[in-house]
């Protein structure tokens, strides 16, 4: 059986840095990507971006990587209300810092299931709780 990978004649063709990355997400039916809409906190205008997601009880979670400095993070921080597309799917919200120190096991579960989804899961969890 030839190795994975492998052209027919080819006993040791290596196999590409795609595959050995490759692995299937956790949920198949859900998006790689969510859509949130923020209210700038400086100019008050609506400002969308797309990010990865983890979802946890009915809600969903983000990590900024850029922590506090993240716009988007700033503009929770002073005004919750949100507005996130899923899929097809758009609700209104509200986001909230997760506080590691009060919520290590959240803190924790979210960065394992962004871990799993993505091989990445460090930086501030920010939680979104569609109303």
């Amino acid at each position: 059986m030839p190795l994975l990978g492998a052209r027919r004649g080819s006993q040791d063709a290596p196999v590409s840095a795609d595959l050995l990355r490759w692995r299937p997400m956790t949920k198949q039916s859900e998006p790689e990507f969510l859509y949130l809409t923020t209210t700038g906190w400086k100019s008050g205008n609506p400002h969308e971006i797309e990010i990865w997601f983890t979802e946890l009880d009915g809600r969903y979670y983000l990590i900024s990587e850029g922590g506090e400095d993240a716009h988007w993070v700033q503009n929770i921080r002073r005004h919750p209300p949100v507005t996130l597309r899923v899929g097809k799917r758009t609700f209104e919200g509200k986001g909230r810092v997760v506080d590691p120190l009060r919520e290590p096991e959240l803190q924790a579960a979210v960065s394992r299931l962004s871990t799993e989804k993505y091989d990445w899961g460090e930086g501030l969890v920010v939680e979104l709780s569609p109303d």
